[in-house]
């Protein structure tokens, strides 16, 4: 897959208001060329605002994580694909994904399957019942979006190069998580920097905190860029 190392960067506008996801993208300015919205700006206003971006010539990854019986996630696909957003998020149960391929058809929306959440650890997987890795959960996950016909999965960059031999070359790969050297882990449990995960085979990186708190967002994110470039040398 040939991106540039700017379009491989998608920054997560994990902020509370449409007016905060407005400032930060003008700041940006022409450093960032792909945003994902999730639940916190998303009922915030943050749809129409997504309509706005892509309008405005940035790329979109609304990451919803839709679960829910087919006719719902269906419809509710259908919808999402009338934004124009690239990315949609749903949870790779097969029947989940199976409805959202079907909304999604006829639309250039691709969907991306959600493995195992980088917050979740082997532990976590054992208290919520599962009697198997986090590795061995991705990989099953991933072997049935793959025969699903999901256009990609959102996994951990730990997982990403196991993953990357299940499915097909032409399913992409979203890793969040990253965290450039020497950045605050907060909440996620199973993260990697930037060149070590294009490396394990990710096509994309989702960089949230580490560039929208940081003192120079455009900086932080021109940082990034340049380490993805690296990691392609």
């Amino acid at each position: 897959m040939s991106l540039d190392a700017r379009e491989r960067l998608i920054v997560a506008l994990d902020v509370p208001t449409v007016g905060a996801a407005e400032a930060m993208v003008s700041r940006l300015g022409e450093a960032v060329s792909f945003y994902k919205i999730g639940y916190q700006l998303a009922f915030a206003g943050g749809l129409p605002f997504a309509a706005g971006l892509i309008a405005a010539g940035k790329q979109v990854f609304l990451d919803l994580k839709l679960h829910d019986i087919g006719n719902a996630v269906s419809k509710g696909v259908e919808s999402v694909a009338q934004i124009g957003a690239t990315f949609l998020t749903v949870h790779a149960f097969p029947q989940t994904m199976k409805a959202a391929v079907e909304g999604k058809r006829g639309s250039r929306l691709r969907i991306l399957a959600v493995t195992v959440l980088t917050s979740y650890d082997d532990s976590d997987l054992a208290a919520a019942g599962y009697d198997m890795s986090v590795g061995e959960l991705a990989a099953a996950r991933a072997a049935q979006a793959r025969d699903t016909g999901v256009d990609g999965l959102v996994c951990s960059a730990e997982e990403a190069a196991n993953l990357r031999k299940i499915v097909s070359a032409g399913m992409v790969l979203v890793t969040p998580g990253i965290r450039p050297a020497g950045s605050a882990t907060g909440d996620q449990k199973r993260i990697m920097t930037p060149a070590k995960a294009i490396a394990a085979g990710a096509n994309y990186l989702v960089v949230g905190r580490p560039i929208v708190e940081a003192d120079d967002p455009k900086a932080a994110a021109d940082a990034i860029v340049a380490e993805i470039e690296n990691a392609r040398i």
